[in-house]
């Protein structure tokens, strides 16, 4: 038996329908035993409707009581049987071939710093001037001064100051933060998540998480308007870090194509934060590392 199959607008339609007709054999039936009960309780002269009921059994509604259960378990397993049968169907999401693949290697161009200033110009040499014997003045002759100390004489010693105590050494300057080395190759590179628990090697498990990315990134990703309207098309590179815990770090564009498809690849790659989702992290020699990963997102006009 083949499994049935309704979409969202077939169960409500089939629905509505199954009510209406439930709804006008409800008043069709009623309607039609009310004659037929006036007609047949004014003939007989009965006084009451149970009277009436027992004596002409044909004018008895609940003779069918039996035939309108039946009809209502009937609908009730059909409504069941659509609402099993309804099903709703994913959004198809268009990933190109070459997805994954980059033109060329990414090339960050260093920031450029301003240019030092040419150094001063050397100074002149000295200029020797020759000077007149004229102004030559004749050496003086010394005046001796008499320094000689007889035991009479006191001589005073000299008053030192005491020189100040040397300042204090300055503080040893606080030790350099321990800056972690990120990654861009490791013996596992990190992986989206949801295919840990495939059957197969990490080659396996890197081919399902690729999959599930770029489902991921092509399912959220909305074509911005401006570049839709101006034919822009190409390959804008996201680059980020998957942390040790296996959260999105510094996500940047690095290759951008305008007209807000940078922005808009940023966005995306942002909501797997949002969303709390959490990448196998890589590992080097067994333990987890920081490690660097460049995304393409690809904008093709269909």
């Amino acid at each position: 038996m083949a499994d049935i199959s309704v979409t969202g607008l077939q169960f409500a339609l089939s629905f509505a329908a199954i009510v209406l007709l439930m709804v006008g054999i409800i008043l069709f039936m009623r309607r039609r035993y009310k004659q037929k009960s006036e007609a047949g309780y004014a003939s007989s002269g009965a006084a009451n409707s149970i009277q009436g009921r027992n004596k002409y059994p044909g004018a008895n509604a609940f003779s069918l009581s039996g035939t309108f259960f039946n009809l209502g378990l009937a609908l009730a397993l059909g409504i069941v049987a659509l609402a099993f049968g309804w099903t709703q169907y994913d959004k198809e999401v268009f990933i190109p071939d070459d997805a994954l693949e980059i033109e060329e290697d990414i090339e960050i161009e260093p920031p450029r710093t301003a240019e030092p200033p040419p150094p001063p110009p050397p100074p002149p040499p000295p200029v020797i001037e020759e000077v007149p014997e004229e102004e030559i003045l004749e050496e003086e002759e010394p005046e001796f001064v008499d320094q000689s100390v007889e035991e009479e004489t006191i001589v005073e010693a000299p008053i030192v100051e005491e020189a100040p105590p040397p300042p204090p050494p300055p503080p040893p300057p606080p030790p350099e933060p321990k800056v972690e080395e990120i990654f861009k190759v490791v013996e596992q590179m990190p992986r989206f998540p949801g295919c840990e628990n495939i059957s197969g090697g990490d080659a396996e498990k890197k081919k399902c998480a690729d999959q599930k990315m770029l489902e991921f990134i092509y399912k959220n990703i909305k074509y911005p308007a401006i570049a839709r309207e101006n034919g822009v098309e190409g390959t804008v590179v996201v680059q980020f870090v998957v942390g040790k815990d296996g959260s999105i770090n510094d996500a940047k564009v690095v290759r951008d194509i305008g007209a807000g498809c940078g922005e808009e690849s940023l966005r995306v790659v942002g909501l797997m934060n949002s969303k709390g989702i959490k990448w196998t992290p890589g590992k080097q020699r067994g333990r987890p590392v920081k490690v660097q990963f460049n995304l393409p997102v690809k904008f093709r006009l269909e």
